[in-house]
């Protein structure tokens, strides 16, 4: 950067001081009516009850300080051409990012009914929180938004999961100081740990502190400055301190601040060993609005947090101070006699894409390339005979996405929590090491500056750079272990509704998929026991839309490489696939897996008794690897034990395929249904999750009482692999017993049958604890033994 850029930058002239404080006037003018109005947009008239909602919701305290941020970093991009998306921590400032986008003429473009006129300034205050409108929060709605910030915490892993592998990108991420108290944003700021400044864009991180949440104090607003200092210091920031509210003073710090900040940016990219920026902005909350209010002091408080004047409609005097506090910002000199933002404030905003608002990486998919996917059917196991040979699956997954690395080296990303070799996902490393910017020792191994598989101890981090990558444009996977994705599972849900709701915009592009891979699951974690056991993730996605949600249970590798494929193809879902990484029996060839996993659930002839000519006597049916086997397993049992006993083995690899069509894309037909289950067959259902999510799934198909489901119910410790399915009801003992007691007809010896279980677990139950592992005709057990 110039010298005189550089002093442009820190030093802003009359003009660009008249731009700023014009613009910031209105944002803040146009954030108070969208709280506060319903009528007489621009007080063309004295201000009345009735041009009052009738309910006020919002929040004002962030948002003065968010518009006077957002201000200052277009001026910026003005004088620079630096592409730049803002990210606004404190989610309630919604009010202010609307109006920014208003002013910088990018809402009018994607909302054609919002003119920048007067009648366009009525639609915008009524729709704001109302019904029909829009939310209060920096949602999808918002032009420029790729982060919500309803939920506290997220804001910095958006940021830097947008900035990796998109060198051209500064990302400004506002942090406020109630959502720096929570865990999620502690652990994020390590984010410039990962972050390789030849490869990848800038996060300039702006902790906005004002010292209140919705009641009260925030602990960083009251600590001692020095001591903030020396935490971020801590983390390897370069930190920028700002203060005051005196104006135009405060245009003139955080104008020389922004300046710094960006040289240093600038500085870093170029190869300087020095310390990424970021600006503590000390302003007061609620900054410019009603200063007292009945005799209790308002701004810089708590108590500005939300609505600072209430009971509008009902109180004269509130009614008063709010015209005046609107007025405050002398409206007429803003907008003309039509109503639209003078030229001023037309010229304050960069020109076209350079508008935060309008910036297409904050609408990802229109820079979304496809990924150049090898051909996954070169990755499969042979299968000569099904349930005979063992494999880690995983490890197959593992050898496709390194060569989607090698082929897309720009656009794909594998996020795991310091389990990547443990989830037998190893082979990434042949293509690239793991990211790492801090000091390397000997013995280090796969990890570097230029790697590109981010791993750190944090689902949060984990999954909040994966949205952040995805939703500016690029495809990846999160990996974990089954259970603790169930830390990060309150993500899952706020990026699901934010793909349902983008749904309904045609303005957002599709963006790249989710994509979850959950392994080390509740089924054999045996060496980490209870705490390692939970499949609830399941649950959670099941519960959203179907537009979005996408559950896959693939029994094998082959499956699980047909089903990676599709999900990573695919655009704007939560795709959730769950298989173990220990080794499992491998069932289907590739043509068979992929005829199966394109029909979401098929029968197994070769696994069961059943024709086709006829009903048969029961249906076992299966979902999840593990329940699998011990479905085929108890299969065997029966028709080795019972000749003549008709059963037919179904297994599901789609979930949503069980949901009825009216409910799902995915679900099957009702044709299809009968031709699976039949319309009157009992059917003893082994699942991987918990019971109730398959009778949740069966709602409304034929006579669904009839499912007896089998699954996780919360049984379980460090123990072998099968007393798991022991103590949970799902062994294949279990499963026979249930056939004889739910099926059509008794065939002679089944009673005998039902006896010889029950001993067998009696004899599993010692067996173990005095040999401490499993009984050898389980332990090793296959289709061929």
């Amino acid at each position: 950067m110039s010298l005189d850029l550089a002093r442009t930058l820190a030093e802003p002239d009359q003009d660009d001081l008249d731009r700023l404080d014009a613009w910031w006037r209105a944002a803040n003018y146009l954030t108070i009516g969208q709280i506060y109005l319903q009528a007489n947009p621009l007080l063309r008239e004295p201000l009345a009850a009735e041009h009052i909602k009738p309910r006020l919701l919002g929040h004002w305290g962030t948002s003065p300080g968010l518009s006077f941020i957002y201000a200052h970093v277009s001026r910026l991009i003005r004088h620079t051409g630096q592409q730049a998306i803002y990210l606004a921590g404190p989610g309630h400032g919604g009010p202010a990012l609307v109006a920014a986008g208003y002013l910088e003429g990018t809402y009018t473009e994607v909302y054609p009914k919002v003119t920048q006129d007067q009648a366009g300034m009525y639609r915008l205050f009524r729709q704001f929180s109302s019904p029909g409108g829009i939310p209060s929060h920096v949602s999808v709605t918002t032009p420029g938004s790729i982060h919500e910030g309803g939920e506290l915490g997220y804001v910095l892993v958006h940021a830097f999961g947008s900035v990796m592998d998109n060198p051209d990108l500064l990302t400004v991420a506002v942090v406020g100081d109630g959502e720096a108290e929570t865990g999620p944003l502690e652990g994020s700021w390590k984010g410039i740990s990962f972050l390789n400044p030849a490869r990848d864009g800038a996060v300039l991180p702006i902790l906005h502190l004002n010292d209140a949440k919705i009641s009260g104090p925030t602990v960083l607003g009251r600590k001692d400055p020095a001591l903030v200092r020396a935490i971020l210091q801590g983390h390897g920031y370069h930190v920028i301190e700002v203060e005051g509210h005196d104006l135009p003073g405060m245009h003139h710090r955080f104008a020389a601040a922004l300046a710094d900040a960006y040289q240093r940016i600038q500085n870093k990219k170029a190869g300087g060993d020095e310390a990424w920026p970021m600006i503590i902005l000390r302003s007061p909350k609620g900054w410019t609005g009603p200063h007292e209010v009945d005799g209790v002091l308002v701004e810089g408080t708590w108590r500005s947090h939300q609505v600072p004047l209430s009971g509008v409609r009902d109180n004269p005097a509130h009614l008063r101070m709010l015209e005046e506090w609107l007025k405050s910002y002398r409206p007429e000199e803003l907008f003309d006699d039509a109503g639209a933002p003078i030229a001023l404030i037309r010229e304050q905003a960069p020109a076209g894409d350079l508008r935060m608002s309008a910036s297409p990486h904050a609408n990802g998919g229109l820079l979304t390339r496809d990924l150049d996917m090898p051909d996954f059917r070169d990755y499969q196991i042979e299968v000569k005979a099904p349930g005979t040979e063992r494999a880690e699956s995983t490890r197959k997954l593992g050898e496709l996405m390194r060569d989607i690395y090698r082929s897309s080296p720009d656009r794909f990303r594998l996020f795991c929590p310091d389990e990547t070799n443990s989830n037998r996902l190893g082979a990434v490393f042949e293509a690239t090491d793991r990211a790492f910017m801090e000091p390397l020792i000997e013995g280090d191994v796969s990890i570097g500056p230029d790697g590109r598989v981010m791993e750190v101890l944090s689902e949060h981090n984990c999954h909040g750079w994966l949205e952040g990558y995805t939703l500016t444009g690029r495809h990846g996977l999160f990996a974990t272990y089954e259970a603790f994705a169930m830390v990060s599972a309150s993500q899952t849900v706020q990026h699901g509704k934010w793909l349902q709701e983008a749904d309904h915009l045609p303005w957002r592009a599709k963006v790249p998929s989710l994509n979850i891979l959950l392994t080390s699951t509740a089924w054999r974690n045996d060496h980490n026991g209870f705490s390692h056991q939970g499949p609830g993730l399941i649950q959670v996605v099941l519960n959203q839309r179907g537009t979005v949600a996408r559950v896959y249970l693939p029994p094998d590798a082959n499956c699980l490489l047909s089903v990676a494929d599709h999900c990573l193809r695919s655009r704007s879902y939560v795709n959730l696939i769950v298989q173990d990484k220990q080794p499992q029996l491998q069932y289907l060839t590739m043509d068979e897996a992929i005829e199966h996993c394109a029909r979401g659930a098929s029968v197994w002839e070769w696994a069961g008794t059943d024709d086709g000519s006829t009903d048969p006597d029961i249906v076992l049916a299966c979902a999840g690897d593990i329940v699998t086997m011990e479905t085929v397993a108890a299969a065997q049992i029966l028709r080795e034990r019972l000749p003549g006993f008709r059963v037919r083995v179904v297994n599901v690899v789609d979930l949503m395929t069980l949901i009825r069509p009216k409910d799902h894309p995915h679900g099957m037909s009702e044709t299809l249904f009968t031709e699976l289950f039949t319309d009157t067959v009992d059917v003893v259902f082994a699942f991987h999750g918990y019971p109730g999510a398959i009778h949740q799934l069966m709602h409304g198909r034929p006579d669904a009482d009839r499912f007896r489901v089998r699954g996780f119910i919360e049984q379980g410790t460090t123990t072998t692999p099968f007393d798991m399915t022991v103590r949970n009801r799902a062994s294949r003992y279990h499963l026979v017993m249930d056939a004889i007691n739910n099926a059509r007809r008794l065939p002679r010896g089944a009673a005998e049958l039902k006896s010889w279980c029950e001993s067998q677990l009696a004899r599993h139950e010692t067996y173990v604890v005095e040999h401490l592992e499993d009984m050898p005709e389980v332990r090793d057990w296959s289709l061929s033994s």
